[in-house]
């Protein structure tokens, strides 16, 4: 194991540079309300006939995330109750939730050889990466055994190379928030299916006035600094398939008509239509994007949905206005809705453990009828039920200031149709392609180079970029 380690040191630090790119987004998960949600679901787990009642077993759980934003101690208790002889040691690895620091005393947890029985993972980049170190086992015999499929008893496929080394807790997909006042006074219904064209149409609509105190259609954070570089693929991230910069074999993704056909939709609405508010803007004033919709500069917001627990206002960043919520848009009126970006917790059986087949009975659990019985987010698990889904809204909107006005019936709604596309293996020069692509981008928006120039340095460099990798 310490061998591995070693070895992989180099690709440790890459993750840790993708997860600093998107730390903010994970924490801002966290959830302050307490809950009482139902538990009644029904599940496929294994039952306690697997676990030896006279061998008791201690499984220790690592995991980021906090008391506040994932009611552990009701619901390792609710497993406990139901599962006699298996204790779970919960082992929080940050007491602030940060994704970053739990990350790097995982690593040294793992480089001593601790013990560790079931593991989480903030992101896809740090799920894969530690994967092929070998800190996961493989869970295709126990789901072989209960019956079940993940692509299908899941919103989120796990799926690396062939096979699952974790199952999906949490589910927040990407959407789009909505101004509902400014909505009404354009005449503009809330969209429940529509494409970018038809987003790009409402962020002109929407937008009002000049200077200071123009109002702007919609806010895209970023990119910046090779960071939220989801809004350079918001083409490319509503397909099954192909939704990164690199292909599921290492190679370039850019020739992809939609990495193309994503920087024009961004030039258009900000310097065409000027519906978006500009980059320079973002960078030179330090724009944040919860100010540019809280306080109506801009009518929409893309972006993830662990925003849940703040629409409806939170003393820091009040809510005055009516809010409602809409689907990641589609590129053609013909494609599947619902397919978005996704983040969620991957939980995983160390490869280490000496009881995997416990700890895999406690991640299956968790992540199906635990998510519902933990009440803090949506669960990706597809045994809940629509009904199930308004119930943990209504709880975690309960912990806003004014729940009462956020479009519960349109967030519900996009909640359930939403689902993720293909997860692609990070490359361990993941932040070196991105570093490239948004300097390349940023010669785009600052007007030094056309889109078509664009797409033919990104190419050139991040091919460069993995042929040095190669070597």
């Amino acid at each position: 194991m310490k061998k591995i380690w070693t070895a992989g040191l180099a690709s440790v630090m890459v993750v840790g540079l993708l997860a600093g790119c998107g730390s903010d987004k994970t924490d801002d998960t966290k959830t302050t309300t307490d809950t009482n949600a139902s538990t009644d679901a029904t599940s496929n787990t294994s039952t306690t006939d697997d676990t030896k009642k006279n061998d008791p077993v201690n499984l220790r759980l690592y995991t980021y995330g906090t008391e506040e934003a994932y009611n552990w101690k009701k619901t390792l208790a609710a497993y406990q109750d139901s599962h006699p002889g298996v204790t779970i040691e919960l082992v929080q690895l940050s007491e602030k939730g940060d994704t970053q620091e739990a990350t790097k005393k995982l690593d040294l947890a793992a480089a001593s050889s601790e013990q560790i029985d079931v593991l989480m993972f903030s992101d896809a980049a740090a799920y894969a990466q530690r994967v092929a170190l070998g800190m996961a086992a493989p869970l295709d015999e126990y789901i072989a055994k209960d019956g079940y499929k993940v692509e299908e008893d899941y919103k989120v496929d796990t799926h690396l190379n062939g096979k699952v080394y974790a199952l999906p807790g949490k589910f927040n997909p990407w959407y789009v928030l909505l101004n509902k006042d400014h909505l009404d006074e354009a005449g503009l219904a809330v969209p429940t299916d529509w494409t970018w064209d038809e987003y790009a149409d409402y962020a002109k609509k929407l937008t009002k006035g000049e200077g200071a105190s123009k109002r702007y259609g919609t806010y895209f954070h970023g990119p910046q600094n090779g960071g939220w570089m989801e809004y350079l693929k918001l083409k490319m991230e509503n397909q099954p398939q192909g939704s990164e910069f690199l292909k599921a074999d290492g190679s370039s993704n850019l020739a992809d008509p939609n990495f193309k056909a994503t920087l024009e939709l961004r030039v258009k609405m900000e310097k065409e239509d000027k519906s978006s508010v500009p980059y320079t803007d973002m960078i030179s004033q330090k724009l944040a994007y919860r100010n540019q919709f809280f306080n109506q500069s801009a009518s929409m917001l893309t972006i993830g949905s662990w925003m849940n627990t703040e629409i409806g206002g939170t003393d820091k960043v009040p809510l005055t206005f009516h809010v409602a919520v809409a689907p990641f848009p589609k590129n053609n009126a013909s494609d599947p809705t619902g397919l978005t970006p996704v983040t969620t917790d991957y939980v995983a059986v160390s490869d280490t453990s000496k009881h995997k087949e416990e700890a895999y009975q406690f991640v299956r659990w968790y992540t199906t009828e635990g998510q519902v019985v933990q009440g803090k987010n949506i669960p990706a698990w597809n045994g809940v039920k629509s009904d199930q889904v308004a119930s943990i809204i209504d709880t975690i909107l309960s912990g806003t200031k004014n729940p009462e006005l956020v479009d519960k019936a349109s967030l519900v709604d996009t909640l359930v149709k939403s689902k993720a596309s293909q997860i692609i293996a990070p490359a361990s020069y993941q932040a070196e392609v991105y570093k490239a692509i948004n300097e390349e981008y940023e010669k785009l928006i600052l007007e030094k180079q056309d889109i078509d120039t664009t797409v033919a340095n990104s190419i050139k460099r991040v091919d460069e970029i993995i042929a040095a990798n190669k070597k």
